[in-house]
């Protein structure tokens, strides 16, 4: 298990883990949630039961946020923390859909110029994340003219959503997977379907998987991971 950040290796702005699959089949880049960093979720390539062997692409994100004395994680952008907890207390879950998230756009500039770097061919690219990941992942795949091979939503959200019901339209031949947890204390399960409904009333296809959990990716999420990737191959 890679642990080290001297396993990282610069693409552009960014730090990333590659793990190098079949040449010939495509690429999936993962963004990790935040307070984690590109190890995080470099384990999923490893447990998953698929026909093709993938390339992989774990993106380290480029802000260092502090957890707690000595120990710090990453993420794509900023959250207020007393904000949050103040939330999860009152049952009143954050909600980015009216705006982009507040270093939303650096973020965006950033994983562009680091997949630019990657070299890989829109066409050829699956963009998947978890929490904050998944919104930029989303973000990144409406925003671009060309249309990305595939698109998962872990633990997810609806995210300025005047541009993206605009936007999603023109992705409409885009085969999407999405899960979230019912009880999901970070991410309102709400806004997850919400942005389900957007994507399916734009004309994509996906499967959603809702299972009894929080915010998390259990196995039959990583059971619909594998369908999905072979569906894609």
């Amino acid at each position: 298990m890679l642990d080290n950040e001297n396993d990282l290796e610069t693409l552009g702005p960014l730090q990333v883990l590659r793990v190098k699959g079949d040449p010939d089949a495509p690429t999936v880049v993962m963004f990790h949630g935040y307070g984690a960093s590109a190890f995080d979720l470099y384990p999923i390539h490893e447990v998953l039961v698929t026909d093709q062997k993938f390339n992989w692409v774990f993106p380290h994100g480029h802000l260092s946020v502090p957890l707690m004395p000595g120990y710090s994680g990453r993420a794509w952008f900023p959250i207020d923390m007393a904000a949050l907890e103040e939330a999860i207390r009152k049952n009143d879950f954050r909600n980015f859909a009216d705006r982009d998230p507040e270093g939303m756009d650096v973020a965006r500039e950033a994983a562009y110029l680091m997949l630019d770097a990657l070299g890989i061919p829109w066409n050829q690219l699956i963009l998947g994340g978890f929490s904050q990941g998944a919104m930029l992942a989303t973000d990144l795949t409406l925003r671009k003219e060309e249309v990305s091979k595939g698109l998962m939503i872990l633990s997810g959200a609806l995210v300025n959503e005047t541009l993206w019901k605009e936007l999603a339209p023109k992705k409409s031949i885009l085969r999407f997977f999405q899960s979230h947890g019912e009880f999901d204390p970070i991410l309102g399960y709400a806004n997850a379907k919400k942005l389900e409904k957007l994507l399916r009333n734009s004309g994509l296809l996906g499967e959603f998987i809702a299972f009894n959990g929080g915010h998390e990716i259990p196995a039959p999420v990583i059971q619909g991971i594998s369908r999905y990737l072979n569906s894609l191959s």
